[in-house]
């Protein structure tokens, strides 16, 4: 990335921000400031003209509740820009609500956004884009496991070894790092979205039970597992049975749950065992050492670091607030941006 004068100027006054655009879930890093925003990635539009009139978590509560001319989208799929329209609405909403907690008019802010590390050169300028036209005054993009393993303080530009996976909504990025570069990586498009959509599947399919996606989201959180848990637990759902059409409630067990969203979990295990598997063998002894770091969201899911300890015979462990990490990492990468000029993107 080349110095701008400018830029590092106004970047004393400006309210420069970290966001990591997720599938699921916006959050935005402030600089001395911390996460200040962390809401769904939904926009609800008016179907004729296409303008936003609800963002966020006001958005989402209308999931499955709207009138016939409003409907409620995810811009982003699989972690990149569907709608890019829409996107650049939300991004400008979400920059304008940060700004709106200062003061005093502040200059337009530099941005680190973190993207899924198997993004094409068309989607990384989508991301580019739509941020420069929702106020941006320079944007750069970093890889969102490489954003959450500097928030989490893995030893990446270290000789030796570090592993992290990052699981978000849409995306599961799998990455070995050694002296500042990647050595090994997967990503794979089997994340949260995916385990939400097994649950809401699983339910249709065994008890002809039709749920929203809002409630399965639900199940997963509460119940939902990647191992079997000290004690199983149940969920009361509600729906509408699609042989009667009438309303019904179901009791489900956790023992079930696991069993829905087993393929999704076992794509993602599988995927770390082929990175990992892909590491010279010397190694090895680095991450028998350091383990094997568990961020973003989808990492939240009850029993997943001892599954993957059991499948991998590694020691994973879950970071500190394991939802927060891209956001938190691309606003680090904000307070020294020569220094972390490596670690960033270029667009071709």
């Amino acid at each position: 990335m080349a110095f701008n004068p400018l830029n590092w100027f106004l970047g004393f006054f400006s309210l420069d921000i970290g966001i990591d655009l997720g599938t699921a879930n916006t959050l935005v890093h402030v600089r001395d400031k911390g996460i200040v925003i962390n809401e769904p990635s939904w926009v609800a539009v008016e179907k004729k003209t296409r303008q936003p009139i609800a963002v966020g978590q006001e958005a989402k509560v209308m999931v499955g509740r709207t009138p016939a001319n409003i409907v409620v989208i995810r811009p982003l799929r699989d972690g990149v820009i569907s709608e890019f329209e829409i996107t650049e609405e939300m991004l400008a909403y979400f920059i304008n609500k940060t700004h709106e907690q200062s003061i005093v008019p502040l200059p337009r802010p530099r941005i680190v956004i973190g993207v899924p590390s198997g993004v094409t050169e068309v989607e990384k300028r989508a991301v580019y884009d739509a941020a420069m036209l929702a106020g941006a005054r320079a944007v750069y993009l970093i890889e969102e496991p490489t954003a959450s393993a500097l928030a989490v303080g893995l030893p990446i530009n270290e000789v030796g070894g570090s592993v992290i996976v990052d699981i978000g909504g849409g995306t599961s990025d799998i990455t070995v790092y050694s002296m500042g570069g990647v050595v090994s990586s997967r990503s794979l498009r089997m994340a949260g979205d995916e385990m939400d959509d097994a649950v809401l599947q699983y339910i249709r399919n065994r008890y002809n039970l039709l749920i929203g996606i809002r409630m399965a989201e639900q199940v997963k959180i509460k119940i939902g597992s990647a191992f079997p848990l000290k004690e199983e637990r149940t969920i009361t759902v509600r729906g509408r049975n699609l042989v009667t059409g009438l309303p019904e409630t179901l009791e489900l067990s956790s023992v079930e749950i696991r069993d829905a969203i087993s393929d999704s979990v076992d794509a993602i295990v599988q995927a770390a065992k082929e990175t990992i598997d892909d590491i010279p063998a010397d190694m090895v002894g680095d991450l028998m050492d350091n383990g094997i770091c568990l961020s973003g969201g989808g990492a939240l899911l009850q029993g997943l670091p001892e599954r993957m300890s059991e499948e991998l015979r590694l020691r994973c462990w879950l970071a500190e607030d394991p939802m927060t990490c891209v956001a938190r990492g691309a606003g680090l990468v904000l307070e020294d941006l020569e220094a972390y000029s490596h670690l960033l993107l270029t667009l071709d």
